[in-house]
């Protein structure tokens, strides 16, 4: 295999660097991580002293599988002689369990792909890589272990887009390019790789035509997408500030295709104007059709629960439902977002929602500024055992932000795999110590957006922590037989 047709540029160039310490500061999915797997399974089946086993360090399994995954891929391609991919459990110095994935070769190295305790490494030697190193829990220990297998000619590669300018990756980063270490530091972004070529390989695998309007079309809605995560995740420019507060990884390990996400726009400029009557069976209609469907398949002895961020005409209003499942899963049927909605429409759809809900347990609603109109109403309709008026304050985020986070990382939080969905969870940033939305808006394909969606799911979650205890308990009706009631 000609490893010049495979390879682009700047992949090329960075596998050619062979110092015994290198630092990657990269553009995300620009496929770093693949061609170094690409090298580290020729290192592995190298035999004699210009083969080594490869240790392979990540922060989370869903990035560690996928990159032995690739491993094998490539042994296949090349036609190395390698064992298939084993799941080992071992015991660390501390007598601890470690779960790792392993690739055996002909030569006699191996691919060890192990979680991110810097104690994993003890006893072992060969090539380190450390990746999304700005993602893992200790980089400084993991590092410190990591050098002390430079003793008997190993390498430590370090690779992973930033995450605040806090974050210990980047002053590694800084510490390098200052001259303070001598490791040698490459910065990919991803301008770098479309200057490489990159747009021009996916339209090759994706078999799309080329064209420097559609390359410059894809930057663009790329840029979108991460919103003003863009500089960091896209440019290497890392926030000035705790960094963000959930990872891409992160999102993207719990969100399904299955759960749409539904905009409602008005049908026409000057629908704020049309009679009432008419209004409410024009939008009568579109819930028949859009979202009935949705919620008639819905369980009905499982609770429900719901979250609300209110929007007008800058913001988006979303509506967040969820069901409880069984393994205590939050999942919404549909997340829906509202835009240019006057509020009695907004009303009208929230009150058909929350009707429509089998087991409807309780619903947060925002209820700052404009948005307490509605939220009273709610209170109004349902009683204060089912809706939470929220001022959302720093006290706020401060309760509600560590449960969302928990929720996504124990995967108890089903999100819709959406662009814009992953931006709004993407813009929460820690400040002072608590993660919460800056005042910077984004914008998508209709309009601005200001994390609405992150802070309806939040909502739910909300509902479920302050209402959950006021759902009522189903009574079953048993059958007296024999009994003569007359007279009571």
């Amino acid at each position: 295999m000609d490893l010049g047709d495979v390879l682009l540029p700047y992949q090329k160039t960075w596998l050619g660097d062979k110092s015994p310490v290198k630092v990657g500061e990269k553009s995300r999915r620009i496929g770093l991580t693949w061609a170094q797997a690409l090298d580290d399974v020729l290192k592995a089946s190298t035999s004699g002293r210009d083969g080594m086993d490869v240790l392979y360090i990540s922060f989370n399994q869903d990035m560690t599988r996928e990159y032995i995954d690739t491993c094998a891929a490539w042994a296949k391609k090349f036609q190395v002689v390698a064992g298939k991919v084993n799941e080992d459990v071992f015991r660390d110095g501390d007598e601890r369990e470690i779960k790792a994935f392993r690739i055996d070769f002909a030569s006699g190295h191996k691919i060890l792909a192990l979680s991110n305790r810097p104690s994993n490494l003890r006893g072992k030697q060969g090539r380190v890589v450390i990746d999304e190193a700005a993602f893992v829990e200790d980089l400084p220990e993991l590092l410190k272990a990591a050098l002390a297998l430079l003793m008997w000619g190993g390498q430590v590669i370090v690779i992973s887009t930033h995450n605040g300018a806090d974050n210990p990756f980047n002053a590694l980063a800084v510490d390098v390019r200052a001259g303070r270490l001598p490791y040698s530091l490459q910065r990919i972004t991803l301008d770098d790789a479309l200057q490489d070529g990159l747009y021009r390989r996916i339209c090759a695998v994706t078999h799309k035509p080329w064209s420097p309007e559609g390359e410059a079309a894809w930057r663009e809605a790329l840029i979108n997408t991460y919103g003003d995560g863009a500089d960091e995740e896209l440019f290497c420019i890392p926030r000035q500030s705790a960094g963000a507060y959930l990872t891409t990884p992160l999102l993207e390990a719990c969100m399904d295709a299955v759960c749409p996400v539904l905009t409602w726009t008005p049908p026409a400029k000057d629908f704020v104007d049309w009679p009432l009557p008419v209004a409410e069976t024009y939008v009568k209609g579109w819930f028949g059709e859009t979202l009935a469907p949705l919620l008639t398949p819905l369980p009905t002895d499982r609770a429900h629960f719901v979250g609300v961020d209110f929007g007008r005409s800058g913001d988006l209003s979303v509506f967040w439902p969820a069901t409880e499942g069984g393994d205590l899963r939050l999942t919404p049927p549909f997340v829906l977002e509202l835009r240019d909605c006057p509020h009695r429409t907004q009303q009208q759809i929230l009150f058909a929602l929350l009707d429509a809900l089998p087991r409807f347990a309780g619903v947060s609603l925002d209820a700052r500024g404009n948005g307490s109109a509605l939220a009273e109403a709610a209170r109004q309709q349902y009683g204060t055992g089912y809706v939470r008026e929220v001022m959302i304050s720093e006290a706020w985020y401060r309760e509600t932000m560590p449960l969302l986070k928990a929720g996504l990382e124990d995967k108890t939080l089903v999100l819709p795999k959406d662009a814009n969905i992953l931006g709004d969870f993407r813009g929460l940033r820690v400040v002072k110590g608590v993660a919460r939305l800056p005042e910077s808006r984004t914008r998508d394909k209709t309009g601005g957006r200001h994390g609405d969606a992150v802070v309806a799911c939040a909502m739910m979650l909300d509902a479920r922590k302050e209402l959950g205890a006021m759902e009522p308990w189903d009574y079953a009706g048993v059958p007296l037989k024999g009994l003569d009631l007359k007279g009571w």
